[in-house]
């Protein structure tokens, strides 16, 4: 069956912005991870403009006074054009998601839910420019950076849904003879992950409040003022990898199965190994801030493979 020509279309921009938002969080974890969240202390200009400066004479000399978090630091250009960096590529994604929106009127006539995807998508991405902004204002407390991620959480997720149903008619041809077990099977994967990711954030604030209130700058001694969580965490990626892997593995050698949804498969099981050897990186080598980044994508990557089988699943014939 020959694909429709608007279809193409919104599938393009559709995975385009999926990617970009996908970079956008690797760049979020890289300003946590190297502390450059307050690099631009004020929004929606870095240091009161536009363009932001590259050397401390070019600041006001009450800069001290004036921004939230400057204190008693010192500025740092490479943090403020870390930040500077991530806000730029957020905007981009605001007019990609914004074409996105404008690419769902095709489906107006016969699949408004489509539109609906892309118009609540282009809702929550104006929030999370706002919240981005109370982040700022919050001179970056934890619960306000963790509410920022779960947005573009949410926001990947939504997109995911609306270019899979867009796609429902190519979808249909595939073949997913997978038995009702392995869908449950899924689900609970999919809870176990968002549990994961919920714990995660847990002991990222917990590394905050250790570093704010007891000034403990080396990395390497994190690990022993963890709280219990960070003990759940690790002991329940276990869990977390063999269920992933007999996902994968029952994929993989079901006949049947379409390549498209092996292909995914082999994905879900690569990327959980990936992510249970950047924690244990984390773990074993003192928390290098390299590594957190990579980290949050692919537990991110997990969650959407996992949402894309679930939801394309639906619309495959079984």
């Amino acid at each position: 069956m020959k694909t429709p020509d608007y279809a193409l279309k919104f599938r393009r921009i559709g995975l385009i912005t999926i990617a970009a938002v996908y970079c956008l969080i690797l760049v979020g974890g890289i300003v946590r991870a190297s502390g450059s969240g307050m690099g631009c202390p004020d929004w929606p200009t870095c240091f009161g403009k536009l363009i932001p400066p590259t050397t401390e004479s070019e600041l006001p000399l009450n800069y001290h006074e004036t921004y939230i978090g400057y204190g008693n630091t010192t500025f740092n250009p490479l943090k403020t054009w870390t930040e500077y960096l991530n806000r730029l590529l957020g905007v981009a994604i605001g007019f990609l998601i914004l074409a996105t929106f404008l690419r769902s009127f095709a489906y107006r006539s016969h699949d408004k839910a489509i539109v609906y995807g892309a118009s609540t998508t282009l809702l929550l991405v104006g929030f999370q420019g706002w919240l981005g902004s109370r982040v700022v204002a919050s001179d970056l407390k934890p619960a306000m950076i963790t509410a920022h991620m779960f947005v573009a959480f949410l926001i990947v997720c939504l997109l995911i849904y609306t270019v899979s149903r867009s796609q429902r008619a190519i979808l249909a041809n595939f073949q997913t003879f997978v038995s009702s077990r392995w869908r449950k099977v899924l689900v609970a994967a999919m809870f176990m992950t968002l549990l994961q990711v919920i714990m995660g954030t847990q002991i990222r604030e917990a590394v905050d409040g250790i570093t704010h209130a007891n000034l403990l700058s080396e990395r390497s001694i994190w690990r022993e003022h963890f709280p219990l969580i960070f003990y759940i965490h690790r002991s329940f990626s276990s869990i977390i990898l063999f269920t992933n892997l007999w996902l994968a593995y029952k994929l993989l050698r079901t006949s049947g199965v379409s390549k498209v949804y092996r292909g995914f498969g082999l994905a879900l099981g690569t990327l959980v190994m990936m992510a249970i050897l950047s924690g244990v990186t984390l773990d074993r080598l003192g928390f290098p801030a390299f590594v957190q980044p990579v980290h949050l994508l692919l537990a991110n990557l997990i969650f959407g493979c996992q949402f894309f089988l679930f939801t394309a699943g639906r619309y495959s014939q079984r």
